[in-house]
């Protein structure tokens, strides 16, 4: 009788799970689907035929997938292959303290996806639970002075490395990336800057203030090791990342996901002084097979070009770590970092880490996130392209979570480089 097993049933999103199959005939082919729903009742499914060996078993960490939605050995492929019923649907955690993803997995024989044809029995079934947020966590909702957000803080006593969390231009307050860091032993500060309680509806500008007071909030709590924190940041939330990390003091540590090494939108104001927007190219926008809009090459003749129209980054006193998706259609990723590092490389400067992955794209996660290539943000009007190959984005997503969390150990835990 053939039984489905895993190993652990419940974990954090960022932890592998081991999958087997027992007691099939030998080299039996057999189906293994998942699926999951999100809050807003969205289904994800995935699936993957795999050949059983001489003693009737499927090991996903040593078999390869012959088809489905990847092929090869990929142990968390079920999960990183998950897609949306729903197109232009991004699988994006709201509420992470009180309830995980159920991730349904089913065992059956192969069929034909055609009408008319019966779905096969079941053969066996399990259900795995997905936190993203380990045990012992705490969240305290932000919301002192115009500060707006939610702090995410490990278990004990700490002192804890600070960090904050910035996403880019869908807005509101997103905390999956900061509950995890908190469950891997960081203060997390998921800072929201637009679209959520009573900050503005639609950005304008880019108050570096707000930030600055959101540095200070950190730093002043009791469970947060000084004397600096650290800035984990996407798109729209890399530029403003890059942008405090030149101009505000105390940021030791600065993870760019993806993000521009200018102003591409809305000026930066610090001080009563103005950082405005470079001239930008619509007539470069693109549109694909699929109707997605392609924004990666609207600053083509602009600041691709030159380096005037970007961020003195020489002038940073903390360390850079550059994550890059090569197949990025959002932003011109790889040249952004490129031009960044040379300016720093010119003055002298090796306080910078570059990784860049062939296929990945846009939005990397954490591990084990399914790829989200298009979806809908506010106040744009068409649905936009954000890149990336499954397979490829999903090797991106696993080896630069690893990275994020040694980079920001390094330069925010004295004497953490000796230890490693």
């Amino acid at each position: 009788m053939a039984k489905l097993t895993a190993t652990p049933l419940s974990a954090l999103v960022d932890e592998p799970v081991h999958i087997r199959v027992t007691g099939l005939t030998p080299f039996q082919v057999v189906c293994l689907q998942a699926s999951l729903k999100d809050e807003k009742g969205n289904l994800f499914a995935s699936q993957a035929y795999y050949k059983a060996n001489e003693v009737g078993e499927v090991d996903l960490e040593r078999d390869p997938s012959l088809g489905g939605d990847y092929r090869g050995v990929h142990p968390m492929g079920l999960l990183w292959s998950l897609k949306p019923e729903k197109l232009l649907s991004r699988l994006a955690k709201r509420d992470v303290m009180n309830s995980p993803y159920q991730v349904h997995i089913e065992l059956r024989s192969p069929y034909f996806p055609v009408k008319g044809i019966a779905i096969s029995p079941l053969m066996d079934s399990l259900t795995l639970e997905r936190w993203y947020v380990a045990p012992g966590v705490t969240r305290i909702l932000v919301k002192e002075g115009r500060l707006r957000g939610a702090l995410f803080l490990p278990p004990g006593e700490g002192p804890f490395p600070g960090v904050i969390d910035l996403f880019g231009s869908t807005g509101g307050l997103l905390e999956f990336r900061a509950s995890l860091l908190a469950s891997h032993g960081f203060a997390a500060f998921a800072l929201a800057y637009w679209g959520y309680d009573d900050l503005p509806s639609h950005l304008e500008k880019i108050d570096l203030e707000y930030f600055e007071e959101g540095i200070e909030f950190l730093l002043k709590h009791p469970k947060v090791l000084g004397p600096g924190v650290g800035v984990v940041s996407v798109c729209k939330g890399a530029e403003i990342g890059l942008s405090m990390a030149v101009n505000l003091k105390r940021i030791k540590a600065t993870v760019l996901i993806n993000g521009p090494n200018f102003v591409s939108s809305d000026p930066h104001v610090y001080h009563g002084q103005v950082n405005r927007p470079v001239p930008c190219n619509i007539e470069f926008v693109t549109t694909n097979a699929l109707g997605l809009a392609e924004f990666y090459r609207t600053f083509e003749e602009t600041a691709d070009k030159d380096s005037k129209y970007c961020f003195p980054i020489e002038k940073a006193e903390g360390h850079f770590l550059f994550v890059v998706g090569e197949d990025d259609k959002n932003l011109n990723s790889k040249v952004h970092a490129h031009q960044a590092t040379a300016q720093l490389i010119k003055s002298g400067k090796k306080n910078w880490t570059l990784l860049s992955y062939p296929g990945a794209g846009h939005l990397i996660e954490p591990p084990y996130s399914p790829l989200c290539s298009a979806s809908r943000i506010p106040f744009v009007i068409p649905s936009i392209s954000w890149g990336g190959e499954v397979t490829s984005h999903a090797a991106a997503q696993e080896h630069s979570w690893k990275e994020i969390q040694k980079f920001l150990k390094n330069h925010l835990i004295p004497d953490t480089s000796s230890q490693l």
